[in-house]
Parts: structure tokens; C-alpha cells; sequence
């Protein structure tokens, strides 16, 4: 019979900034287990490729696992492979930063295991057409990309048991397809199942190839399968059944089988990466159309080759939040590369700057699946963290100790509107004009806390399916594509839409009569004109701005003759020793001069605070009332009265007071997502949304002035 080579390329990552007990989990249930059963079958062989915040927890909790693997790789059993070590998307990161990640995962295998490695993972399997000229140019000579990659060029599948060639300006690395259909066979379905595909493919392709990329997860830590692999003995009845089929079955690593065989050819690709990801960076009504399509088609593989979704930098559009996030990861980039000391420890801060800069380029929270990814506070949050101390050091290099507030027009995150990046040894703050002239970030620096870094709640095409429930044959487990779990019953009536991104000092001007519930529902009908309309910028100078705008107050139950008003918001940002503090005020004038009585409403100054873990000791809200001071925890909601508000969180050292005089009182309410994980649908806290708020009468000609202003600085020592 004819033979045919099975190249797996079997893929472990856990993101920065995970938690060290998912971490031993993972590892318990994967990493540990599927090493351990290839030991026992030294005739399989196969890539294997870890990335390197994985390689790193290995070396310091279980560097044992790393002699285990030393002992595979010594008697050729597995080949690893390399790639950006902190797992990057590559396209998204710039190219001197490409070259450093690459080399990084490089030179931690050459010290670790004795050789450089030929091959690079992509992370997510992220491909754009350039991706040949920089990894060429890094010395990268293979990657493995998937089959849809291949047939969105006008590639058949019979074309994909073998190599290409893809090329960019000259510069040429080989590509491998991996096979969508081994990678939902594996390990999902029956083992006679997977060698009868395997068996088919060899008689249509004999001395070819069928690969497979995939998570090394998926044996054992997504939902179901460490029974499944383990317990019920999947993987051991997997490698026996391979190893009984060696006369014609040959299982070899990617770069030896690309070193025995020539190419079938060029492949010139388009961008693109695995399906499901390229249906779910997809808008919401896009992502649904394309999901009747495919439902409609579903029994026509000759159409469904053709409808594809978006493309990975779609993220960006879909989410601002990840558009801010990779914008300042790009600023940090250019302050790193441009950094220059020649005082003492100088080459080491940079060292160090560019080392938190790779970190925080991590892929998991740019983007959003049926992992968490962005929508998980402690991931996006450690690549702030890392952001904000890669910054505030290099920004030592060129300023003076104790120098005052800085401040720089741009267009800090690229959507055609210039924002004001204010930045002190203390703090760092971005105001958009265009968006209420509010603050999208704030940064405190000596705890490297991002305070705002929440979500505005959206409609996702995911949340239909609430109320579906998870259905898997007996003595079989799905794949996590393919499974509705849900951690907790009612959460559909938890979904929240919100109509502004989630920024802090947004003015909200809304109908009297109105209440906390309204507020927690997001049903205040506020003015649009005021909450997120664009302000002009009049003043910028030592800190001080003053923004203005001007339009119609239109509310629901207003007279048809909306009154004219005139709004200024003055900020001050004043920095202190390890603190600083943010004063905004708004001044409202009626422009109206028609007798009678003038508008009646509520203004609200809302900010938002994000302090991570709503239910720990160490994290709470501090509110003042006939008893003294109350302690509630982040995930309180509620009313409270004025004039000061506290919130606290011990562990990350940072405490955030707000103090607004005459105000009448605060709303609380959380934040919080129902999303999408690989564990299931769960709610997720994403900060505290906080309303000052004072009734408003404005006569004709009437004025009105109000202020809030926060103080930070560090919640102990």
C-alpha cells in the first residue's frame, strides 16, 4: 500500500499575565500528560512548539518537564519549533520587533536544547502577503498556516498534500497547509475514524503529506477532554493505532519532511487566518449574515470554500479598546527603539523597557473568539501594566526628575481625530476631543495601574445563543467550536448595551424623574450632543485644558422648542510626589432668552474605575452615610451620598478618591460582560461606572457650574 507522512505540529501557549493556578492546571491536565504518552511511543514523532511566557513558567515551576522534552528532542522524537516569543501576531508588531521576538524564542532554544530551530509558529495563524520577506529576513525557513489560507488563493484541498513556496520581493520560506478536517477529527472523533481519512488521503496522495497544527489544549484542558484523552484512553488507543499503521504510515516532523521532499509549487496567499477567528472579528451584523450563509450552504462544500470572513486587523475596528491598547503599544515601541542613555544602569533600563515591550505584545487581548481574550480584565491588564512601565522608564532617559505635565497633540490612536496625550513622572492621560472630551486612558505610574481600562458592553453575535443548551453524544466529546456551555443560569437578562465607550468624565444630561435603575440599564436618554458629541479644544497649557461645545438640548419630554446651550469643561491635572490629581469643570450656559422657566434636568459627571477583582478583600468602594464610612465591594450597586467616594485596591497599591461639591449623589453600578469563553458563557466584572449628579432649573441666560475631581495615589506605604 502506499505510504503517507503525518506531520503534526501540536502547539502549547498560555498568555502573559495568566493565572499561576490555570497555569498548573493546564499543565496537569495537558502539557504534563500528552508528553508523557508520546515518551511511551518513541516510533511518533512530531513538532512541538511552546511559546515562550510557557517555556519561561516551565523553567521556574516544572523544570523538570524541560528535561523530558531535552530527552525527546536528543533522540530526534520531536522537533521544536520556533516563532515570536512572547506570541505575537506578528503583522501587528514592527519589524524590528518581529526580528527580536523571533530571535529571542532563538536563542532560548539554542541555550535549552542545542539547536536553532528552522521552523516558526504564527500566532493564531495570522498570515499577510509581506510575512515571507520578515521571517526569510529572520532566518525563519518554514511555518505551517491552514488549508482556508490556501483555498482563499483558489487552491483545491487534493492540492494541499504537500509544501509551497510563498515569496515576497524575493525573500522565500516554505509553507505547510495544515488540514481543517485532522484538526476536527483530532481528537474528537473515533481513532478507525482518523486512520480511515489517513488511509483515503494515502491512497490519493502516495509519498505525500498530511499535516495538522493544532493546541496542545485540546488534549486535555478544553472542556471534556481530559476524560476523553486520558481517562477513557483516546490519545493511547491514538499513538497504538499509528504505530500498528508505520508500514504505511509515517509520522515525521514538519522539517524533516520538508528537507526529504521538493515543493509542490508557489503559493501566492491572501491575508487570512483560521475560519472561526476570520468569523469572529467580523461586526456583529456581518457575523450573523455570515452565519445564515453558512447555515444555508451547509450541504454545499463547493460554495462554503468561498465565504470567508474578515481578516485579524478587523480587531482593530471592531473593538477600540484593542485599537487603543496596540496604539500605545506601537508609541512604547518607538520610544524604546529611539531610547538612548549613557548615565549609569542606562543600558540596562533600556534592557529592561524592551523586554516589558515584548510582553506586552502578546496576542491573547487583541482580539476576541471563544476565548476570552480582551474581554478577560487580567490579561488586557498585564499588558498595560507592562506598557506603562516600558514608557514611564524611557521617559527618565530624556526628562528631568520631577519635571511638570507634559503635553502633546496627536493622533494618538489613528481614527482621524486628534487627541491631547498628557504625561508626569505620576500619571499619563489621553483626552478625546472628539468623544465628549473625555479620558479613554489614564495611567497612574508609580503602581503601573490602568485605571479606566474597561469595555463598552456590545451586541455579539455569540449572545443568541444564551439560551441553547449543550448537547454531546454518548462516549464522544465536541470540539470547543462546536458547544454551548453556559457557568451560570439568567445570564441573557444580564446583557447591558452600552451607547458610549467606557471613558471617564463623560457629561451626561438627562430628564429629571430619572433613577439608578435607569442609570444600571443604560436607559437614561441622555443627550447624544453633549455625552459623546466632539468639543473644541480652546486652552492647553502647564496641564490646564479647556474644551467647549455648544448645540440643542434635546431630551424626551422636552418642549418642541429645545433650549440652546453652551458647555465648557475646564480640566486640570496637578502631579504630585507619588500622586496626582484630575479637576474637571463644566459650566453650562442657557443661550436661550425666551421668558418663562428655563430647563429642568439632571448633569451627570461620570467616571469610570477599573480596580480588576470585584469579589477580593483587598478591593473595595468606601462610601459615607449617617453611620460613617460604609465598605462594599467593587461589584456593589447602588446610591450613595456626596460629596467623596473612595476606591481601593491593596493589592495593586493604588487608591482613587473623588470628591464633587454640592452634589446631590452618586450612582454605582457595575460593569460587566456576559462573553464567551472556552469554559462557557460567564459574566465578567469590567470596573465601576460612578455618576456624580446635581439637579439643574436654567432660566433664560441661567448659568450653572459643577466639578468632580479625582485624587490618586497609593493605597499603602
Amino acid at each position: 500500500m502506499a505510504n503517507i507522512h503525518l506531520v503534526l505540529l501540536i502547539h502549547g501557549h498560555q498568555p502573559v499575565g495568566n493565572f499561576d493556578s490555570v497555569l498548573e492546571k493546564v499543565y496537569q491536565q495537558s502539557y504534563l500528560p500528552f508528553l508523557e504518552h508520546l515518551a511511551k511511543h518513541p516510533t511518533i514523532r512530531m513538532g512541538l512548539h511552546y511559546t515562550g511566557p510557557l517555556l519561561e513558567w516551565f523553567e521556574e515551576r516544572h523544570p523538570e518537564f524541560l528535561g523530558k522534552l531535552r530527552e525527546l528532542t536528543a533522540r530526534g522524537q520531536v522537533e521544536l519549533v520556533g516563532g515570536g516569543f512572547y506570541e505575537p501576531i506578528l503583522i501587528s508588531i514592527p519589524p524590528k520587533d518581529q526580528a527580536a521576538q523571533i530571535k529571542r524564542m532563538r536563542d532560548f532554544l539554542s541555550r535549552r536544547f542545542g539547536y536553532a530551530p528552522a521552523g516558526a509558529w504564527l500566532a493564531e495563524r495570522v498570515w499577510e502577503p509581506q510575512l515571507p520577506s520578515a521571517l526569510a529576513a529572520a532566518k525563519v525557513e518554514y511555518t505551517l498556516i491552514d488549508d482556508v489560507h490556501f483555498q482563499s488563493g483558489g487552491f483545491e484541498l487534493e492540492q494541499l498534500h504537500g509544501y509551497y513556496i510563498a515569496e515576497d520581493g524575493g525573500a522565500t520560506i516554505k509553507v505547510i497547509p495544515g488540514l481543517k478536517s485532522l484538526r476536527y477529527l483530532v481528537p474528537f472523533r473515533g481513532v478507525d475514524e482518523i486512520i480511515g481519512f489517513l488511509r483515503g488521503a494515502a491512497e490519493r496522495h502516495p509519498g505525500g503529506m498530511a499535516a495538522m497544527g493544532d493546541d496542545c489544549e485540546k488534549f486535555g484542558a478544553w472542556p471534556g477532554t481530559y476524560d476523553h484523552c486520558y481517562r477513557n484512553g483516546w490519545l493511547e488507543r491514538f499513538f497504538t493505532a499509528l504505530e500498528a499503521n508505520r508500514d504505511w504510515l509515517v509520522t515525521t516532523p514538519p522539517g524533516e519532511y520538508l528537507g526529504e521532499h521538493v515543493a509542490l509549487g508557489r503559493a501566492d496567499l491572501p491575508a487570512a487566518s483560521y475560519t472561526e477567528l476570520m468569523e469572529w472579528v467580523l461586526p456583529t451584523p456581518a457575523r450573523q449574515q455570515l452565519i445564515a450563509l453558512e447555515r444555508e450552504f451547509s450541504g454545499r462544500p463547493d460554495v462554503q470554500r468561498f465565504l470567508r470572513g474578515g481578516i485579524w486587523r478587523g480587531f482593530l475596528c471592531k473593538y477600540p479598546e484593542v485599537n487603543l491598547l496596540h496604539k500605545k503599544m506601537l508609541r512604547v515601541s518607538r520610544m524604546v527603539a529611539a531610547a538612548r542613555g549613557t548615565g549609569p544602569g542606562s543600558r540596562a533600563l533600556i534592557e529592561k523597557a524592551r523586554t516589558q515591550l515584548l510582553r506586552a505584545q502578546c496576542n491573547d487581548a487583541y482580539w476576541h473568539g471563544v476565548f476570552g481574550g480582551l474581554y478577560a480584565p487580567h490579561l488586557r491588564t498585564e499588558l498595560w501594566r507592562e506598557l506603562i512601565r516600558a514608557e514611564t522608564a524611557v521617559e527618565l532617559l530624556r526628562t528631568k526628575a520631577g519635571a511638570g505635565v507634559v503635553s502633546e497633540k496627536c493622533d494618538f490612536d489613528a481614527d482621524g481625530g486628534e487627541e491631547i496625550y498628557l504625561t508626569s513622572p505620576t500619571f499619563a492621560a489621553l483626552v478625546k476631543p472628539g468623544d465628549g472630551a473625555t479620558l479613554a486612558a489614564l495611567d497612574y505610574r508609580p503602581s503601573a495601574v490602568a485605571l479606566i481600562n474597561s469595555l463598552q458592553r456590545r451586541a455579539e453575535a455569540y449572545h443568541g445563543r444564551l439560551t441553547e443548551v449543550t448537547h454531546a453524544g454518548s462516549g464522544s466529546v465536541a470540539s470547543i467550536h462546536d458547544v454551548v456551555r453556559v457557568k451560570e443560569p439568567g445570564l441573557e437578562h444580564r446583557l447591558r448595551h452600552d451607547r458610549w465607550a467606557r471613558h471617564s468624565f463623560r457629561l451626561l444630561l438627562f430628564p429629571m424623574g430619572k433613577t439608578f435603575a435607569n442609570y444600571d440599564g443604560v436607559r437614561l436618554e441622555e443627550s447624544a450632543e453633549f455625552a459623546g458629541g466632539a468639543y473644541r479644544p480652546v486652552k492647553d497649557s502647564g496641564g490646564k485644558l479647556t474644551l467647549e461645545a455648544d448645540g440643542d438640548l434635546v431630551l424626551p419630554g422636552t418642549s418642541p422648542s429645545a433650549p440652546r446651550l453652551s458647555v465648557v469643561k475646564d480640566f486640570e491635572f496637578t502631579p504630585g510626589k507619588e500622586s496626582f490629581n484630575v479637576r474637571c469643570v463644566v459650566r453650562l450656559k442657557n443661550a436661550t432668552n425666551s421668558p418663562g422657566a428655563g430647563p429642568q434636568f439632571q448633569v451627570g459627571i461620570e467616571v469610570v474605575v477599573n480596580l480588576l477583582a470585584p469579589n477580593e478583600a483587598d478591593r473595595y468602594l468606601e462610601t459615607r452615610s449617617g453611620n460613617g464610612v460604609e465598605r462594599h465591594p467593587l461589584r456593589w450597586a447602588g446610591e450613595c451620598a456626596g460629596p467623596t467616594l473612595r476606591a481601593v485596591d491593596e493589592w495593586q497599591n493604588v487608591a482613587v478618591s473623588l470628591e464633587a461639591p454640592n452634589v446631590e449623589k452618586y450612582w454605582i453600578a457595575p460593569i460587566e460582560t456576559v462573553s464567551e469563553s472556552e469554559e462557557g458563557f460567564e459574566c465578567v466584572y469590567q470596573g465601576s461606572q460612578i455618576l456624580a449628579i446635581w439637579p439643574v432649573n436654567l432660566g433664560p441666560r441661567g448659568e450653572w457650574n459643577g466639578e468632580i475631581s479625582m485624587s490618586v495615589h497609593k493605597a499603602r506605604g
